[in-house]
């Protein structure tokens, strides 16, 4: 498949490369509004700044939208529209509307669209999912990811806060797991939040935490900020609780905030069932960031080559931005935001 890699920045380079070294795909050009600085395995391909020209001449079979959020929906819409299925990195837009009209054109087009929902593919998150599911509802979601980011990696995350505050940027994430584990429709949803920072705009928030409440009656919390501010105590919580126990991820002391690899990593699950005691799963051996990129990048392959059915999987995405973009509103307006 003839792939064109849009946005070099973190996740683009990690998907570049998952295509470079992965047989399905072929790149045929890279673009991005500077000069990136490259990995040596990807200095050979063409690189170009203007998308809609490379678009239109490359004529690729995929493209994959790794840009700033607020061109997500546009960029995804012309390369389907172009003939292209389509990865986007998450969030898949900055509006509730944007995101239906991508979902909309992939399914007027039959274009195959996946969503960079990279915990999908990890297997120690697909067993917390499957073992909360086994446990039953309603449940009780508490998950955080504080990063304390100092130097090149402040300065990303002040790029990124010009269009998407934590809580939607990585909040997409850790809400499309409390939405598999559930099934239930989110039906309201409030948040707050606080610019600790004279580094970024008046009208920006760097920390933000919000509770959505479900229609079975389960309640989900999720903090996220960013800075070099922030605690790296208690940084990283991912918990699920029902009636009939709780799955946790219990990191070792070790693990810093400002590790890439911690953010996909989870050391080791507990499964706790009442009346039956803890029983820990060791995760040592579980995929790195590229490696978990790399999965992504296959099943993208697979989803095109097998034709494989993405409804809930477009539904989803949706569903968990619409409520991560509920609790931007509530933070900005002080009130809960109903679903």
């Amino acid at each position: 498949m003839r792939v064109l890699v849009a946005g070099l920045g973190n996740m683009g380079q990690s998907h570049a490369l998952a295509y470079h070294n992965d047989p399905a795909f072929q790149i045929v050009g890279l673009v991005n509004r500077s000069v990136p600085d490259l990995p040596e395995a990807l200095r050979s391909y063409p690189l170009s700044h203007d998308y809609a020209a490379a678009l239109k001449r490359l004529k690729p079979d995929l493209v994959c939208v790794a840009t700033y959020s607020d061109s997500h929906a546009d960029y995804a819409v012309a390369a389907m529209e172009a003939g292209a299925h389509v990865f986007v990195e998450k969030p898949l837009a900055t509006t509730v509307a944007d995101a239906e009209r991508v979902v909309a054109t992939a399914m007027r087009l039959n274009r195959k669209l996946v969503v960079g929902y990279i915990l999908r593919h990890h297997p120690s998150w697909q067993r917390l999912i499957a073992e909360a599911r086994d446990l039953g509802g309603p449940y009780v979601f508490r998950l955080n990811l504080n990063q304390q980011s100092s130097g090149p990696t402040w300065e990303v995350h002040k790029a990124l806060m010009q269009t998407t505050p934590p809580i939607v940027d990585c909040g997409v994430h850790y809400v499309d797991v409390m939405c598999q584990i559930t099934d239930a429709a989110p039906v309201e949803v409030r948040g707050m939040g606080l610019r600790l920072s004279d580094e970024i705009a008046p009208d920006t928030y760097n920390y933000g935490h919000f509770q959505v409440l479900f229609a079975d009656g389960s309640c989900g919390w999720y903090e996220a900020g960013w800075g070099p501010m922030m605690s790296d105590t208690a940084f990283f919580v991912k918990d699920v609780v029902s009636p009939r126990g709780a799955v946790s991820i219990r990191m070792p002391e070790s693990a810093r905030s400002d590790d890439i690899d911690t953010h996909t990593k989870t050391s080791t699950l507990r499964i706790h069932r009442v009346g039956q005691g803890d029983h820990d799963l060791n995760m040592t051996d579980e995929p790195g960031h590229q490696a978990l990129c790399n999965r992504e990048q296959a099943f993208v392959a697979r989803a095109i080559r097998e034709d494989l059915d993405l409804g809930r999987h477009m539904t989803d995405a949706v569903r968990s931005l619409a409520i991560c973009l509920a609790a931007d509103e509530s933070v900005r307006t002080g009130h809960p935001v109903k679903l």
